[in-house]
């Protein structure tokens, strides 16, 4: 049977001995690959190692096919829930076009379900005041309220304060700046928002990147 990835399969197995665990859990013992085998072919499965480190390595008697399956699936699922979680960055000083474009940025996540991170970064002589990325937090919330709860309350963190953002229910969304989001955001992404933020990215809860300009409203 053709096995691209690292999971070894019926003959491919190596050890001499393995500890093997039947169709339906059960613990059938320790026992030799070919033991093992027979006792799979017998009911029309196969033999898969599903924990190579253990001492002996565990093996179950399952459908393959069906295997691969499931675990493509998962891995599907975390893929997609890397989608689930956008950023995005702003200085103290943003300018209002570019805050108000932001924010129309922001608001299409959160109006297609997704969680926002909101950062604002200190650079230089910005870091002596950082109260007033507080003050800006504060703004952010405000303008955003009719769309969106705060998950995590503002925190500041070496350079940046950074707070989460998710999206109130459907039918109580209310967006205030789409209209700065729709006119006028091709106009700003060829000027300063290179130099602040390169923009959006978006992450998941285990560290995954994804260009959030990618999947822009």
């Amino acid at each position: 049977m053709g096995n691209r990835d690292q999971t070894r399969v019926n003959d491919r197995i190596r050890a001499p001995k393995i500890r093997v665990v039947g169709t339906d859990g059960q613990q059938l013992g320790v026992m030799t690959v070919r033991d093992a085998l027979l006792k799979a072919q017998s009911v029309g499965l196969d033999l898969v190692e599903i924990a190579p480190q253990a001492d002996p390595p565990v093996c179950k008697i399952i459908d393959y096919g069906k295997f691969k399956y499931e675990q493509a699936k998962l891995k599907k699922q975390k893929s997609k829930s890397a989608t689930r979680m956008k950023e995005i960055k702003l200085r103290v000083g943003t300018g209002q076009h570019d805050y108000n474009i932001k924010m129309g940025r922001v608001e299409g996540f959160l109006d297609t379900g997704h969680k926002v991170r909101v950062v604002i970064q200190f650079k230089g002589r910005e870091n002596a005041h950082k109260d007033l990325g507080f003050v800006a937090m504060q703004r952010i919330i405000e303008d955003l309220k009719s769309i969106a709860n705060v998950d995590q309350a503002p925190r500041l963190g070496g350079r940046v304060i950074a707070m989460t953002l998710s999206p109130l229910p459907q039918g109580q969304r209310k967006r205030k700046f789409h209209l700065f989001h729709g006119e006028l955001l091709e106009e700003d992404d060829h000027d300063d928002e290179e130099d602040d933020d390169h923009d959006s990215i978006a992450h998941d809860e285990d560290g995954d990147v994804v260009t959030a300009d990618d999947h822009s409203a």
